[in-house]
């Protein structure tokens, strides 16, 4: 309503100057300048305040995202590190810890190669063939996650805690299990948090407003996340200009 009127403000104020050059008497005349002079500085301070405060909520939801961001690509990279040990996604924060604390996984390394294919050489009259083959070098013997993860950090202690939330025990949601893909079940995990939940004390109206965006360059849908219950899919719903990587 507010942008409505802005927009309609200059066209009003044309209307209004129209009327008093034929129509008003002279007497009458300084007095409703004096108001439309007033009106005109009120219509402006608002017009300012509206970018303005449209410019603010920008900045500030930015660098909350990006903090939101780094915990929700650590959960990410925990929970690969424990599909890779277990076979499948954690939906338990107090597990998930657990795992990062005492579990370990072999470093390998995936590298092509080629090999003498007897079969086929044999088949060809003792004309050398050969195949592609995969090599899975052991780059390093059992080492802990935690150590490959976050070294001497212990930030994994509290991924779980939402950012700049109300309430400092709020925690991003989380969910694992599996999904059918050609009768084979994949495993997959969600982690989310609503974005009203990060931007509380932010403006109502601008809340609303970012919850329906829907660009290249925005972060779609209400809420900010990472991975899919509903496809395979291991990646944050939000653009690169908040992250290299997805």
């Amino acid at each position: 309503m507010m942008k409505v009127l802005l927009f309609l403000s200059p066209f009003i104020a044309i209307g209004i100057v129209y009327y008093i050059k034929t129509r008003m008497q002279d007497k009458h005349r300084p007095y409703v300048l004096g108001s439309l002079w007033f009106l005109i500085v009120i219509f402006a301070l608002l017009l300012f305040t509206s970018i303005y405060d449209e410019i603010k909520f920008d900045e500030v939801k930015n660098s909350r995202y990006q903090v939101t961001i780094k915990k929700l690509k650590d959960i990410r990279d925990t929970q690969l590190a424990h599909r890779s040990v277990k076979g499948e996604f954690q939906s338990n924060w107090d597990s998930l810890v657990k795992f990062v604390e005492i579990d370990s996984f072999i470093i390998t390394q995936r590298r092509d190669s080629s090999v003498l294919d007897k079969e086929l050489t044999k088949r060809y009259g003792g004309v050398k063939t050969y195949k592609d083959i995969v090599i899975i070098d052991t780059i390093l013997p059992y080492i802990s996650v935690k150590d490959s993860l976050f070294g001497s950090d212990n930030r994994y202690k509290t991924m779980m805690y939402v950012p700049y939330s109300k309430n400092d025990n709020t925690k991003f949601e989380l969910n694992a299990g599996f999904l059918d893909q050609n009768g084979i079940d994949i495993p997959v995990f969600e982690a989310l948090v609503k974005k009203r939940v990060i931007l509380y004390d932010q403006s109502l109206n601008l809340v609303l407003k970012e919850n329906q965006v829907q660009s290249v360059d925005g972060v779609n849908g209400s809420s900010l996340k990472i991975g899919s219950m509903n496809e395979v899919n291991t990646n944050g719903n939000w653009p690169k200009n908040y992250s290299k990587d997805k």
